[in-house]
């Protein structure tokens, strides 16, 4: 159930204040899977977005202490600037710099769709932190031969659904680190081409869109089977062979 800023107990509001500044109005935010509260606080020096998870929600507070840990690693120019974290009154909160945008539309021809491309151009050359598990992580099954072809240094967001791509008129921002990893480049643009055949683009438009990238032009093909049978062999395991059908035709067409 998601709270609302009147809700949250006062010393956590009073809290927040002191960084943010004196709230003057709140706009209640409902997106957002694994966080309970999300807002933009107006205040006198302008807006900040700010969400949080209750400190015994283990898995929201292991997907928010994901971003942070690699909020310093994420410049402007592709997300939104992080600027404190507040743990008080039973809650954990982070707010970031407010960004004026659209959740994208990735329909065909939509005129985000370029803009999108832009902001997956610059996240790959972000170098992922240190200690950030790599992407062959998520997958325990694997050899070491397949984990060897799904090593890399780039930092992955690896959840470019709509809800995470805020577009305004001339940029895009990617935001909600909370599931990031360490691998290489094409890894997004893959999961982002899946994406666009959800909104309605062909496999083989949703493919032209990916061979504009050159990570993508040069992802090793066997890397990339092996990315999309991990990929279906857990969703299947996870809903069901039929239920797993629409998703993981749609990563097969990635082959």
């Amino acid at each position: 159930m998601r709270i609302d800023w009147a809700t949250l107990p006062e010393a956590l509001r009073a809290a927040i204040e002191q960084r943010s500044g004196a709230v003057r109005a709140v706009q209640d935010i409902p997106h957002g899977i694994t966080c309970r509260f999300a807002a933009a606080l107006r205040t006198r020096s302008g807006s900040v977005f700010v969400k949080g998870v209750p400190v015994d929600d283990k898995r929201g507070q292991a997907a928010q202490a994901q971003e942070v840990a690699v909020s310093g690693a994420v410049p402007g120019s592709v997300g939104p600037r992080f600027l404190w974290q507040v743990i008080k009154g039973g809650w954990d909160v982070v707010g970031f710099a407010w960004v004026d945008g659209q959740h994208a539309d990735l329909a065909p021809g939509s005129g985000d769709l370029p803009l999108v491309a832009d902001v997956l151009r610059k996240a790959q050359a972000l170098r992922a932190p240190a200690n950030l598990p790599p992407l062959a992580d998520r997958w325990p099954d694997l050899g070491d031969e397949d984990r060897a072809l799904l090593a890399g240094e780039t930092l992955l967001h690896t959840d470019t659904n709509p809800h995470n791509l805020l577009v305004g008129p001339e940029r895009a921002w990617l935001i909600d680190w909370a599931m990031p990893a360490s691998g290489p480049a094409w890894v997004d643009v893959a999961y982002t081409a899946v994406r666009l055949m959800e909104s309605g683009h062909a496999p083989g438009d949703a493919l032209a869109w990916a061979g504009a990238f050159p990570c993508w032009r040069a992802a090793d093909p066997r890397a990339v089977a092996v990315f999309v049978e991990a990929t279906c062999r857990q969703w299947s395991a996870r809903v069901g062979v039929r239920g797993a059908r629409p998703s993981n035709e749609r990563f097969a067409a990635l082959l």
